[in-house]
């Protein structure tokens, strides 16, 4: 297909990779600020610009990669015929493109995207379209890029985007947390990254309900009360112990 990229962030870096290995031609970045635009179109073999105006309207797909809150808040400047447009929120609906083109629907790419990191992850997909033949167009276009794509309605992909953020920003959390800690008290945190990847691909094989295990859900209570003792002095850790503990007790496992 022949894509332009609106965005220079994240999203848009590694989606843009992901297309150009499928196969697909980008034509076109757009980013507010000539700089990242030119960068990122460098990279994907693609011509940059800095004004809507300027955005060609030959192209076939139009992918809008850009924050929720500017998906949101009237930023999108452009008006096509009847080429398609997608945005890739997770949380925002597809009638946000409506005003664009009579052709519209989600990309949204099930992944944390980090443009710093060089592979090309893994990316399930779930797409939606203004109608049938969108929808199918979308599920094609996903299907060059990952072996999972599923399609998810607004409702529905906005409770995976919710998922999302308690499996992975919630846990990244804590893992922000507990490095702060390691650093804090001469402790080297990566001793922990085979204790996390070994948990983590537990869940390829069995329910997380299964495999739980430490102190809350032992309701070692002695072990609780020695950690909440070394942790006085971080009461953010401490907090987050005592509540993640309390609700690992009180579990119905």
């Amino acid at each position: 297909m022949q894509i332009v990229i609106i965005g220079t962030g994240n999203t848009a870096t590694v989606l843009g990779r992901k297309l150009k290995a499928a196969g697909h031609d980008i034509v076109q970045v757009y980013g507010r600020t000539p700089a990242p635009a030119a960068a990122l179109a460098a990279e994907l073999g693609a011509h940059s610009c800095s004004d809507w105006n300027a955005i060609t309207q030959q192209a076939s797909l139009y992918i809008v990669a850009i924050a929720d809150r500017a998906l949101t808040g009237n930023d999108i400047h452009l008006r096509l015929q009847d080429q398609l447009v997608v945005h890739t929120a997770g949380a925002v609906t597809k009638e946000v493109l409506q005003p664009v083109s009579s052709s519209y629907g989600v990309l949204y790419p099930y992944q944390s995207m980090r443009k710093e990191i060089t592979h090309l992850p893994e990316i399930p997909f779930l797409v939606d379209g203004s109608s049938g033949p969108v929808t199918e167009t979308l599920v094609t276009l996903a299907k060059t890029m990952s072996h999972q794509v599923s399609i998810a309605g607004d409702a529905t992909r906005t409770q995976y985007h919710l998922c999302a953020v308690m499996a992975n920003n919630f846990s990244n959390y804590l893992y922000t947390l507990t490095e702060d800690y390691c650093k804090r008290n001469g402790l080297n945190f990566s001793n922990l990254l085979p204790l996390i990847d070994e948990t983590a691909g537990r869940l390829h094989q069995a329910s997380p309900r299964t495999v739980q295990t430490g102190p809350g859900f032992r309701k070692d209570s002695s072990t609780i009360a020695q950690h909440l003792h070394l942790l006085q002095d971080d009461p953010a850790l401490k907090k987050m112990y005592e509540l993640i503990t309390n609700e690992i007790w009180e579990y119905p496992w």
